[in-house]
Order: structure tokens, then sequence, then C-alpha cells
């Protein structure tokens, strides 16, 4: 049944007769007639006066009340709570509406259930944050760094670390004060100095880092960044080694949710 339909979605507007289903579909002809006539019974499809089939009426109903109501975050939330346990950190849904950054969902292991920042929080997208949303759209980074009158030496920053979400897939944020900081890793520095933190452009595997969060993108059907899933709250210091395979399943569940959003597979 679902064949017939995702068959009759890819071609919209079309009517198909018995014998152009049975051929395509590679069914036989008495099972194809079943499903077509299930189908017709609910309203998914309809069959008009030349005894060809079109979709239903049925199927614009559910399909409006699908996109009123659906949401990524669904799918998102499994993964985001098998992440958040994994690594014993909070895993947030971030989304960029306009020039902020809002945390839209959260999940959070049990060592951060008192994590207090509220859902709806908007930051101001800066340029040490900008990368992991726009790595993927460098034309829309340029205008953004030329919005905020970013200086050569953020332009630079930038530019270093979006090459590196797009080589591996996610961004990494390390801590620079503490007895767990590492002065000396090879970092990209921080443009403001309001955070002690700083994102680094390279990640050496024979190094240690005071590992502070870890971002990556989901992408929609069209390429295009839906959210960002963010992994904070990470405790000591991780080897290279250890940063790369916990940004490699980061990327792999983003990945799983933005093929589950463009109808290519459903999240394990």
């Amino acid at each position: 049944m679902a064949a017939v339909l995702d068959f009759m979605a890819d071609h919209p507007g079309q009517a198909f007769a018995l014998t152009d289903l049975v051929r395509a579909l590679r069914l036989s002809r008495a099972t194809c007639h079943a499903l077509l006539t299930g189908l017709v019974e609910v309203g998914y499809l309809y069959r008009t006066s030349e005894k060809t089939y079109v979709l239903g009426p049925a199927l614009a109903t559910i399909g409006r009340v699908a996109a009123e109501h659906f949401s990524p975050l669904q799918i998102a939330k499994p993964e985001m709570r098998r992440l958040a346990d994994q690594f014993d950190v909070v895993c947030a849904a971030m989304f960029l509406e306009g020039d902020n950054i809002v945390s839209r969902e959260r999940a959070a292991s049990a060592s951060h259930v008192g994590y207090s920042l509220p859902l709806g929080t908007r930051i101001r997208l800066r340029p040490r944050s900008m990368p992991v949303f726009l790595a993927s759209a460098p034309a829309e980074a340029r205008a953004f760094l030329d919005s905020v009158s970013a200086t050569p030496a953020q332009r630079e920053t930038a530019e270093a670390v979006m090459a590196f979400v797009r080589a591996h897939g996610f961004s990494v944020l390390v801590r620079t004060i503490g007895e767990d900081a590492e002065p000396d890793a090879p970092i990209v520095h921080a443009e403001d100095g309001d955070f002690p933190v700083v994102t680094l452009d390279r990640i050496a595997p024979g190094e240690t880092y005071a590992l502070s969060s870890l971002t990556a993108p989901v992408f929609d059907a069209r390429g295009r960044v839906e959210f960002v899933l963010g992994l904070m709250g990470f405790h000591g210091s991780r080897s290279g080694e250890e940063i790369l395979a916990i940004g490699g399943q980061l990327r792999q569940a983003c990945d799983r949710i933005g093929d589950f959003l463009a109808g290519k597979a459903t999240p394990a």
C-alpha cells in the first residue's frame, strides 16, 4: 500500500490506469487491484470515470494536519536523549531565527538535571557561533559578517572554523580557563573575550583538550540547516581521538534526523 502511495506522490497531477501501476510497481494484477480498491474506499485515491487513479481528498486532509502539527523535534528527541545519556551531557536543539539562536528543546543526563537555561532563550548570533549554522551557505556567511562589521581577524577565524565544519561535520568549543585548559592547543581565538571558550579550527589526535561543547547541523531536504544539535557540559579533558569519535556520533545522529526529514530513512 505504501508503495502505491509513494509512487502516486512522486507523480503529482498524473492519473494512472491499473495496467500502468502493475507495470511500474511490479505487482501482480490481483494484488495491485486489491490495494487500489482499498485505497479508493478510504479516500486516499480516487478512481476517475476513465478508470484511472489519482490522489484522493483524504490525503489532502492528512497532509494538512501533518504539516500543521509535525515538528522535526519529534524525530530529534529520541536521538537527543540517547546522546545526552551516552556522554553525560545536555543535548540542546537550537534554531536560527534571524540573527538569534533560540533553544527549542533539550535532553539532560542525570548529572545535569539542574541545567537552568530556559527553553526559548535567545542568544545573539556572533562570528564565533555562526560557522555551524552557515558553513554550508558561504554567501549568507559573508553577508552576516558584513552586517556585524567583522574585523579581518574575525573573518579569518570564521573562514577557518567553517572549513573545519565542512570537513568534519561538527564544531568544537574548548575551555580556556581552569586546570583542564590546554593553553598551547591549536585553536582559533574567541573574538569577544566574553566567554572562556575558543573554537577549534583543527584537532591534533595526540593533543588533549578541555572540551566544552560540540555542535552539528541537521539539514533539511533542500540541503539547508534546519537546526543545530549541541552537546554541552562536558567535564574534564578529552583527547583529540575522543573528540573526533564523539563528534562522529553526533554527526551520524544529525544525518539520521536529516534523512528522515528528507524522506530517505527512519532514525534507528
